[in-house]
């Protein structure tokens, strides 16, 4: 790898003075961004996005998939985490029939995982027909919605954990954990549809 691609930022222009490059050349190369990017809120649009289900060859579109519905969507950070797969995603399992009771035709769930790990985990807890299990494996749905947090012990950036109602892709209540993955806004009991 290219070592200004792993040298912090301040430090680059220090590394092309050391190999005799011209540092306004170089500057003029890099975008900034200026405006801090603003967490999803109720209200807002979900957006145009392709997440996978099963495999890379199966995209759904989160705009196309909530359009014209009620959808609860909740996020992990994690497929096969103890209290992903020990709480998070078995009371949505539980509580499916009477959630969709309420008008919902779609609970899903989203992690930044490969689609055949979502895939596995769905088919551990018996979620066929209950919830629809999405990855996000370049974590571009979660980046765009500014709900990502660095766990490096998962691998990186990952999902927060949080839960979320829309109705005909409009964001209508997001409920997301305090410290990004504590279990208690964003479980099953607590959805308000």
């Amino acid at each position: 790898m290219h070592p200004l691609l792993v040298q912090p930022f301040a430090s680059k222009f220090s590394l092309l003075k050391q190999l005799g490059r011209s540092t306004s050349a170089t500057v003029q190369r890099f975008s900034f961004h200026t405006s801090k990017m603003v967490q999803i809120k109720e209200g807002d649009k979900i957006p145009s996005i392709d997440l996978f289900e099963d495999s890379p060859a199966n995209k759904v579109n989160m705009a196309d998939l909530c359009a014209g519905k009620k959808v609860v969507l909740f996020a992990v950070p994690g497929a096969f985490t103890p209290g992903c797969s020990k709480t998070h995603l078995p009371g949505y399992v539980d509580r499916a029939d009477a959630i969709k009771s309420s008008g919902v035709q779609e609970i899903v769930c989203v992690s930044v995982n490969d689609p055949f790990v979502m895939s596995a985990w769905g088919k551990q807890h018996n979620t066929g027909g209950k919830v629809r299990m999405l990855a996000d494996p370049a974590a571009i749905f979660t980046k765009q919605l500014e709900l990502g947090a660095d766990l490096p012990p998962l691998g990186g950036l990952r999902s927060k954990r949080y839960s979320m109602v829309l109705e005909d892709g409009v964001i209508k209540s997001l409920n997301v954990e305090p410290d990004g993955t504590g279990l208690s806004c964003s479980l099953a009991d607590k959805i308000k549809v």
